[in-house]
């Protein structure tokens, strides 16, 4: 495992999507949504994806100069059509225009569809933080997750990420998947050849497996809870919600016809819609009460759960989002960590464009 900077993982990234076609400003958008996620410390969402996005746009699935535009909008809603652009550019764009609609109407919801992959949904609820706004985004995904008692796979990971500003302390960022874990995950463990914990994965049966490869063996990611008895019915609502405001809501495609982002598995030949679908919103603070009472108030609710008495001493309480926070701060100073197999696919990105990957 080797140690790069993230201005020189960001330089690269950079370059590659310029080397796509993608125009400088969408190649900046891209570079910053995709190595949020490396300096988080969500590695399966960050560079280790870049040469899929790559393989995706060789297949033609991915746009690299798309005309993003809205379709359909009412004062405090609106439908971007991303013309298959790349996610980690159409996604901010939608964000931006929530964020527009709420300071006028108090809220703003932004259906996406004709979309891709579009990294970490905290990014994209944190661009709301600034402007003292609650921040929502969710995505649909590649049908990698059987539903509870089901055997075929038929919704994707779809993660729910919630930016809620505070005063003096920092922001409460809730982002996760509604699956037991995220496929990202699956694939790491996939690269250093190690199992996946019991409960994240079923085999074609849909049996319990640790097998890493399970699901692209033909077997499924199961819901948020692993199963029945630990509650991944309640996973799979969550996911099926996600599903309906990403993509039904939108016109994007949903469950089994969402085209898959992963390479073991093709679009199907009857989609239901365009692309993949996202639902972003923003809601001005003080559209419910003035904001420096709100802040003040989360920081009273983020310090009292914070202060909580842990169950064991050495392991403190924390609050969504002081896990990535931290990390961000770590790896801004010391570097990311990057994967032998993923530095692989790097150096081969570098070699196919002829962009220097530098530490």
């Amino acid at each position: 495992m080797a140690l790069y900077s993230y201005q020189a993982l960001h330089q690269f990234s950079l370059s590659v999507f310029k080397e796509i076609g993608c125009s400088d400003k969408d190649a900046l958008t891209a570079a910053d949504t995709l190595l949020s996620a490396d300096l988080r410390g969500v590695d399966s969402h960050g560079v280790a994806r870049l040469s899929g996005y790559v393989r995706l746009w060789e297949k033609g699935r991915i746009n690299a100069t798309p005309d993003i535009k809205i379709v359909h909008e009412t004062p405090s809603t609106a439908v971007v059509d991303g013309d298959a652009g790349l996610g980690l550019v159409v996604a901010p764009y939608a964000m931006q225009v929530a964020i527009e609609k709420a300071k006028i109407a108090g809220t703003g919801w932004v259906a996406v569809k004709n979309s891709n992959h579009y990294g970490i949904a905290g990014y994209h609820a944190m661009q709301a933080l600034s402007h003292d706004m609650i921040g929502m985004s969710m995505t649909n995904a590649s049908p990698l997750v059987a539903p509870t008692f089901s055997k075929e796979r038929l919704l994707g990971t779809n993660p729910i990420a919630v930016a809620i500003p505070a005063n003096e302390e920092p922001p409460y960022v809730g982002d996760f998947a509604t699956t037991t874990a995220a496929n990202g995950k699956l694939e790491i463990l996939q690269r250093k050849g190690e199992s996946a914990p019991e409960g994240w994965i079923q085999d074609k049966e849909g049996n319990v497996t640790t097998n890493a490869f399970g699901v692209k063996e033909g077997g499924a990611l199961r819901p948020l809870g692993g199963d029945r008895s630990n509650g991944s019915h309640k996973g799979y609502i969550l996911g099926s919600m996600v599903d309906i405001f990403s993509a039904v809501l939108s016109g994007a495609n949903y469950g089994p016809w969402a085209p898959p982002f992963v390479s073991f598995m093709e679009p199907v030949s009857d989609p239901v819609g365009e692309g993949l679908g996202h639902f972003l919103g923003a809601m001005r603070v003080d559209a419910f009460r003035p904001a420096k009472d709100f802040k003040n108030h989360m920081d009273n609710w983020i310090r009292r759960f914070r202060n909580s008495e842990p169950v064991d001493s050495n392991e403190p309480v924390l609050i969504p989002g002081d896990p990535e926070r931290l990390m961000e701060k770590e790896r801004t100073e010391n570097g990311i960590p990057i994967l032998s197999a993923v530095e692989k696919d790097l150096e081969s990105l570098s070699e196919r464009f002829g962009v220097q990957l530098k530490k």
